[in-house]
């Protein structure tokens, strides 16, 4: 047997968590170390994939399939596709940055204290979820996904509700019924999408007879597997209402800005760089795989509230005070992108929107981190707190910077590239969602820039002077994603290799083709 290689990448992550969990609590610095060791480690793991992964070869590669519950037909069944495998690289690459950012957030604020220590449990949860979010991506059985997709809330809930900002953490009861509202939430919307969506996956098994998706669709194919028009269309909508959530997408998207704003800088880029790519990924492999039909029945609907996800996360992105849930609102606009690329049915389209999930993970990183380097420098989150910080802190200032044109998709940032391709995608064939998505490109630069100029110009604030810069840490990691916005920005080739053979693909379930372009004869 070969190496089982994707099984490795998720369960590395895991034994590491365990491992980190049992570190005992006097050696809290010895658990910081080995969890950023174990996520490089996995990183290392997620490059080998890449290099092995054949671009244009088979659709599923590196797959992996054994028995678990024979009486139910439940596989333990595992592929890639370049789809996956890009997300498993963003995954991978994120963790160790996260961990890093996030050295000091857990660590206990009484110096003498004996009560327990949370900061083996906060490592040993990142990891957790870098665990299954790997294996969901790898994940070619229904069943399997759907474990996964809901066991990952466990540690998130724990992450969101346990560990706040150090800032608001001195005993205040406020900012803990705050963080506990913003966690029960989470888990309340998430639950709700995964209970209708494990009804979908019984009738799913019921109708087709398996949980896998290699069988499903050769089933189709040899036209042995048939469903029925409301049959396929009821399945299609527990899957994507689950998905939904997790994206999330107007309207199921509450829950975002209060698990992002309740939660330390770095869980809040594991929530929205990480966990909820699961929701938009399961979109194109699940939804559009398992029920082409159905899709396209609900693309005029689903484009529509994508189109209201960009404009109304952008809206209210300008209208925050908190920078923390400024960032989420924008995310939700981000969102809207993805998903209207996914459910434009072009290849363009999903290519730009499988280059959004990418971009977007990186640059969001970039900006929340210093965000979040910021916060602990001032400890306020409110922007009116800030001003004149690039005197004081050119550095800080500048990645903040850069961050905020990435999210605003500067040309010559990897964004643009994405969420350019989504536009032109969307246009050939929904020409209005187009148009009136363009506006959210406006909103973006006016919430970025207006960001920027309240808190880093203007009059140095007297409690902003001597707020020091970056330090060497905190540069190691805003640095590099810094350097990938820019080299996938003027270079995607290498992403848009491994990406556009899948999409092609995924066309091909759906059955649909790029529009012809309309050229006027000469007169």
């Amino acid at each position: 047997m070969s190496f089982p290689l994707l099984t490795a990448t998720a369960a590395l992550p895991a034994l590491g968590a365990i491992a980190t969990a049992a570190v005992p609590a006097a050696r809290r610095t010895a658990a910081k170390w080995l969890a950023l060791l174990v996520s490089v480690g996995t990183l290392v793991l997620a490059a080998i994939q890449l290099v092995r992964f054949e671009p244009g070869g088979a659709r599923y590669q590196l797959t992996e399939s054994h028995a678990w519950i024979k009486d139910f037909g439940v596989r333990y069944e595992l592929g890639v596709d370049g789809i996956g495998v890009a997300l498993i690289g963003l995954t991978a690459l994120l963790i160790p940055f996260i961990i890093a950012a996030g050295w000091h957030d857990a660590d206990p604020l009484e110096t003498n204290s004996s009560r327990w220590r949370p900061t083996q449990g906060f490592f040993a949860l990142i990891l957790a979820v870098e665990a299954m979010v790997v294996l969901s991506f790898e994940a070619t059985d229904v069943f399997l996904f759907y474990i996964l997709f809901e066991a990952m809330l466990i540690p998130m809930y724990f992450l969101i509700g346990g560990f706040g900002d150090r800032a608001h953490a001195q005993g205040d009861e406020a900012a803990a019924t705050q963080r506990s509202y913003a966690a029960v939430k989470f888990l309340l919307y998430n639950l709700v999408g995964g209970l209708i969506m494990l009804a979908a996956v019984i009738g799913l098994y019921v109708v087709a007879g398996s949980f896998s998706l290699n069988e499903i669709a050769a089933a189709r194919a040899s036209g042995s597997l048939h469903m029925a028009t409301n049959t396929e269309r009821l399945l299609f909508l527990g899957f994507f209402f689950a998905f939904a959530v997790k994206a999330p997408l107007w309207p199921l998207h509450t829950w975002l800005p209060n698990a992002m704003g309740e939660a330390t800088a770095p869980v809040a880029v594991l929530i929205t760089a990480v966990v909820d790519k699961v929701g938009t990924f399961a979109m194109l492999r699940f939804c559009l795989q398992l029920f082409p039909e159905a899709s396209k029945w609900a693309t005029p609907v689903i484009v529509v509230l994508a189109v209201i996800s960009i404009i109304y996360g952008a809206l209210l992105a300008v209208g925050q005070r908190d920078i923390k849930r400024l960032v989420a609102y924008a995310s939700i606009s981000h969102f809207g992108f993805i998903i209207m690329g996914i459910f434009a049915m072009t290849s363009q389209g999903q290519s730009g929107a499988t280059l959004y999930m990418v971009n977007h993970g990186i640059s969001t990183a970039a900006l929340m981190l210093v965000a979040g380097f910021l916060i602990s420098r001032r400890g306020s989150r409110l922007i009116s707190d800030y001003g004149g910080v690039q005197k004081v802190a050119p550095v800080l200032a500048g990645t903040f910077l850069i961050g905020g044109l990435a999210t605003l998709s500067l040309p010559g940032l990897a964004p643009f590239v994405s969420e350019f391709l989504v536009l032109v995608g969307t246009f050939s064939r929904y020409p209005a969602a187009g148009i009136v998505a363009t506006l959210g490109i406006v909103l973006a630069a006016l919430y970025v820039l207006v960001l920027y100029q309240r808190t880093m110009t203007g009059p140095v604030k007297a409690e902003i002077q001597g707020m020091p810069d970056l330090k060497v840490r905190e540069l190691l990691v805003v640095a590099p994603l810094i350097g990938l916005l820019i080299f996938l920005g003027v270079y995607p080739k290498p992403l848009t290799d491994i990406v556009n053979p899948s999409v092609r693909q995924t066309m091909s379930d759906v059955q649909k083709k790029d529009p012809n372009p309309v050229v006027e004869a000469a007169k």
